[in-house]
């Protein structure tokens, strides 16, 4: 695993993270884990984004309507 050093941050912002901690008994190594692992996982708005970048690279090319494709196979 790696490890993150974040310099120069506010005492008002430890101490508030110190106290948020407390409440969920952790500690503060503990509750900074949790809140940087929440951070990072995508939101629904990131995930729709992340799948149009995709969609976006998938070539522009139109497609056979399926319902024509069921019905020329139950048709053989």
């Amino acid at each position: 695993m790696g490890q993150v050093i974040v310099r120069n941050l506010d005492d008002h912002v430890i101490t508030a993270l110190k106290a948020k901690a407390e409440l969920h008994g952790h500690s503060l190594e503990q509750e900074l884990r949790a809140i940087l692992s929440k951070a990072a996982s995508p939101n629904a708005q990131e995930r729709i984004v992340l799948a149009d970048q995709i969609r976006a690279l998938t070539p522009k090319r139109r497609q056979t309507d399926s319902t024509a494709l069921i019905r020329k196979d139950r048709d053989r």
